[in-house]
Order: structure tokens, then sequence, then C-alpha cells
């Protein structure tokens, strides 16, 4: 009887100490997956659309791709990590009463092009601005990532009161950062005029930086003597791109137009474009054959033969398998030559940004503060503290 006893006492141990084990391993399986997860920078634009604001946009649509070239060079334990964007517009008379006058252009997106050309839709219109109203949207609304690690950030700009609108804005602050959403503010004028208006005390109550720029201010684009070949290199790389299934087209389309719109603002401009255009921050895995093939879901013998650009179309699975390795190889080249061009490139240009000063601008706003606020996080930058 004691051995009875004594055995049954074994196995309740036994049992007891591997179903600890297994909920050990769990966890543990757990914390690794989240650990090994790739880690995220979400970033929302929230603009002052009211007819001052002209300048504020301008300066946005020719600043994209600083901005986007200076969080692709950021990583997180040596990963680096998905750039997520999303863009709202307030303070415009064109939009809805019953929604304060608050628009959600564009959810989280990794999709640049898409970025830019909706930023290149947006036009002003008088109204009112009510600040505490766009930030509790942009924080309810949209997919923020529930991991602490990753990089939440919100960027408001306009000219007028904080104060504005019937959502407090202290309350709209304080629920975006409980929730882990930083949100810095940069007021369109003097910066003392901002502090009066509370730009600088919403930012203290959500952890994040005010700032003040001319939004009246020209950009200066540095050019410089590697723009024109990097020009060249932006043609190449549209030339590796193979467009698939329904969207395809319209993406590649969208693309050459994207390009359009940031030559708008010269060389210099569409320069910066191709060196997002060449980094991991310009994924197009939704429309492009290249991108996709690297995804391990991708499954090229399931894919019917109309969804396949021309290229591909009626040729065997060996064959077509060939063309999208030759292509990602040639893609590979052009973006090592993009970035030997960019080392130059980005050399002069801070020689000559010495020279000329710092300037009050969009672009070099947000920079400085991401860098701050991505050092609490223990993310780090490629490219030295602007």
């Amino acid at each position: 009887m004691k051995r009875l006893v004594l055995s049954l006492t074994c196995v309740i141990i036994f049992y007891s100490i591997s179903e600890a084990a297994i909920i050990n391993l769990q966890t543990n399986k757990k914390h690794f997956l989240q650990i090994t997860e790739q880690p995220h920078i979400q970033l929302a634009i929230l603009l002052d659309t009211s007819s001052s604001m002209d300048g504020l946009i301008e300066q946005t649509k020719s600043q994209l791709w600083r901005i986007v070239n200076e969080l692709a060079t950021a990583r997180y334990k040596h990963i680096q990590p998905v750039l997520e964007i999303a863009l709202y517009e307030y303070g415009n008379d064109g939009l809805s009463a019953k929604d304060d006058y608050i628009r959600q252009v564009l959810a989280f997106t990794t999709d640049l092009d898409k970025v830019s050309e909706m930023l290149f839709g947006l036009k002003t219109n008088g109204g009112l601005e009510y600040c505490g109203s766009a930030i509790q949207h942009a924080t309810t609304k949209l997919d923020w990532s529930p991991n602490n690690d990753d990089l939440k950030v919100i960027y408001i700009a306009g000219n007028e009161s904080f104060s504005q609108g019937k959502i407090a804005y202290a309350n709209a602050c304080k629920d975006a950062i409980s929730k882990g959403i930083v949100v810095n503010t940069i007021y369109c004028g003097y910066a003392n005029d901002g502090i009066q208006l509370f730009w600088k005390q919403a930012a203290d109550l959500a952890e994040g930086h005010y700032m003040n720029i001319d939004q009246n201010q020209s950009t200066v684009y540095i050019e410089t003597p590697f723009d024109d070949e990097l020009v060249q290199l932006n043609q190449a790389l549209n030339n590796t791109y193979l467009a698939y299934g329904g969207e395809g087209k319209l993406k590649k389309e969208n693309q050459v137009q994207q390009d359009k719109n940031a030559g708008g603002y010269g060389s210099a401009n569409l320069a910066e474009r191709t060196v997002s255009k060449s980094s991991a921050a310009y994924n197009s895995a939704s429309w492009d054959l290249i991108d996709a093939s690297v995804n391990e879901s991708f499954n090229l013998e399931k894919m019917k033969d109309e969804d396949l650009p021309d290229a591909l179309k009626g040729l065997s699975l060996a064959e077509k398998e060939k063309v999208i390795a030759d292509m990602k190889k040639k893609r590979e080249e052009v973006i090592q030559q993009i970035a030997d061009l960019n080392k130059k490139r980005t050399e002069y240009i801070n020689n000559k940004r010495k020279e000329m000063g710092t300037s009050s601008t969009l672009d070099m706003a947000m920079s400085k503060s991401i860098h701050s606020l991505a050092a609490k996080k223990n993310f780090t930058f490629e490219t030295a503290n602007p």
C-alpha cells in the first residue's frame, strides 16, 4: 500500500513538473516570438489644411523623401524596422463638420508611393482647427502596434490655438501617451506664439517635443555632383519591377507618377526619392514579383498566367524562375550603385549644411526629434544625428 501511495505521489510530482515545464516552454516561446518579431516605426502625420497652410503642405510634399531616408537608417537590435506612415488632414472647411473637420487620408501603410500620392492630392481651404479631436481620432482609429518596444509617434502641425474644439487636448494627449503613443507638436510660426497657444503644453503632456517652423520658408535643395547619375539609376531601378495582379499595372504607373512629382522639385529631390526606393523601407511585394518572391508565402507555380507580366507569360516554371532571379540580381546591382553614390552624396550635403547653418523646416524639426525619441526605445541610426 505504501509503495502504491509512493508511486502515485511520484506520478503527481512528475506530472506537475512536466506541466510546469510545458507552460514555461510555451511562455518562453511566446517571449521569443515577441523578441524576434520585426520591430515597427509607426508615424502618423496630422496636417492643418486650412487656408494659411499652403507652405506647410508644400514642405511636407517636398521633404517626404528626406524624412523617409532618415527613418530608413533606423535599427532596433541590428534589425531594420518596418516603416508605416499614416496621414490625416484637419481644419479644412471642405471636410465634414460632424467629424470636427478631420479626415483620415491614409491609414498606416508601407506603400510610400501611396503616401506621396495622397500628399500631392491635399488642398487647403479655410477651417476650424480642432487639434484635440485630431489627436483623439488618430489615437483611437489607427491600428497601432501592441508592442511596447515599437516606436509610435504622432506629429501634428498647424498655426492656431491648440485648445479649440469640444475634445480637450489635455485628455487626448494623456490618452495617447497612456497607449505608448508620443505626440509631437509643430507650430507654424514664432516659438513664443506657439507656447502661448498651448502647443508646447500639449507636447509636454504626451512626452513629446514642441517645435516651431517657418512654413513659408522655401525648401533648400542642395544639389550635388551625384544627382544626375542617381536620377539615371532611378530609371534603371524602375526597369527591374515586374508588375503582377489586378493592381500591378496601376501601381507601376503610380510609381512613375510619384517620380514625376518628386522631380517637380528638382533633380536633388528626385535623387532623395531614388535613395528611398533603394531602401528596405520601399517594399512593393503587393504588386512587384521581385519583392514578392522574397516572402515565404510566395508561390509562383500557383499564379495564373493572366496575372503575370508579359515577360513571364507562356514560359515554363523554370523559365519564369530564371527571369525573376536574373531581374533580382540586376536590382541588387543597381541598389548597390545607388548606395555607393549616396555615401558620397551624403558627405557632400553634410559639409554644405555646415556651411549654410540649420534651417527651421519640417524635415529638420522631425529629424531631430525622431532621433531623441528613438533613443529612448533603444533604436539606433546608421546616420549621424543631424
